[in-house]
């Protein structure tokens, strides 16, 4: 079915960059296509966006859904202003200035980083769509097109099925977090609730969701913007960038990152990992 085209204009003080956004491994159900725009799937909707300077042309949200989804009112300009205190920070900033953390939906991004450990990017697309295929509803006649799959989705159905995902160890880790998320209906506002260090914690209590991942799901989906997560590569980067670093273990880097670049320190480290010299192919969690 033919659905019409609409059009947002930004605010030319408001930077923001579809590319740098989405293809900096925030989100793994969007492919760019030759032609320059981009395809996704969030929760339900299967939307189509393309940038041209200071307009965006998108099909299948509202503009509040694209606002929203890609943070549009946040004020960018101040939040890189607090993060730029020295020259490492300063060229990511400067390479990747648009950049922004996409609002995600959190079970969605909960499950993602769940099946993510030890992956590159293609596979740990591979498995959600696999996921989405075998445990999804169908969201288009075309037969491609399948939204992520609710928690009770694998409480309700054979399980047989993810022997074709491919999940590896990952498979008990969705079992028990879907069999307890699909059970627990309030815990995205208890999450949201509590301090940061405290949602941390509740997080790590979800089989298979360990410190790096927790943070990744606090920033990207409960807007905790003050979470720095921490993986091979940001500690990588972390002890190039800040010599002081070297030989230091992942919580003493997570703290130097929030205690160094402040309320917005997710913003630095999504910089600082967009600015790596590493195809996202390669680039794994």
């Amino acid at each position: 079915m033919w659905v019409r085209m609409r059009t947002l204009t930004l605010r030319p003080d408001q930077p923001f960059d579809l590319h740098q956004t989405l293809s900096c491994g925030q989100v793994f159900r969007w492919q760019k296509e030759d032609n320059g725009w981009w395809q996704g799937i969030v929760g339900a909707q299967v939307i189509r966006i393309h940038q041209d300077g200071n307009t965006l042309t998108f099909r299948g949200a509202s503009p509040k859904v694209i606002r929203d989804y890609f943070a549009l009112d946040m004020n960018l300009p101040e939040i890189l202003a607090s993060i730029d205190r020295d020259t490492a920070i300063h060229a990511a900033i400067e390479s990747n200035r648009g950049l922004r953390i996409i609002q995600q939906p959190p079970w969605e991004c909960t499950l993602s980083y769940l099946i993510a450990t030890f992956s590159n990017i293609p596979t740990i697309q591979r498995r959600i769509e696999a996921l989405s295929r075998e445990f999804g509803k169908k969201i288009s006649e075309e037969e491609k097109y399948y939204g992520f799959p609710d928690p009770k989705a694998f409480r309700s159905r054979c399980l047989d099925s993810l022997e074709n995902c491919r999940l590896g160890y990952r498979r008990s880790y969705l079992e028990d977090t879907a069999c307890r998320l699909a059970s627990d209906t309030g815990w995205e506002d208890r999450i949201r609730a509590l301090s940061y260090e405290e949602s941390r914690k509740e997080l790590m209590t979800l089989r298979g969701i360990g410190p790096k991942a927790a943070d990744c799901i606090l920033l990207f989906a409960f807007q905790r913007y003050e979470a720095f997560p921490v993986d091979v590569w940001i500690h990588r980067i972390m002890e190039e960038r800040y010599p002081d670093l070297r030989g230091k273990g992942n919580e003493a880097i997570r703290r130097f990152g929030q205690e160094y670049f402040g309320k917005y320190a997710g913003y630095a480290q999504e910089y600082l990992f967009a600015a790596r010299q590493v195809p996202m192919s390669q680039a794994s969690w």
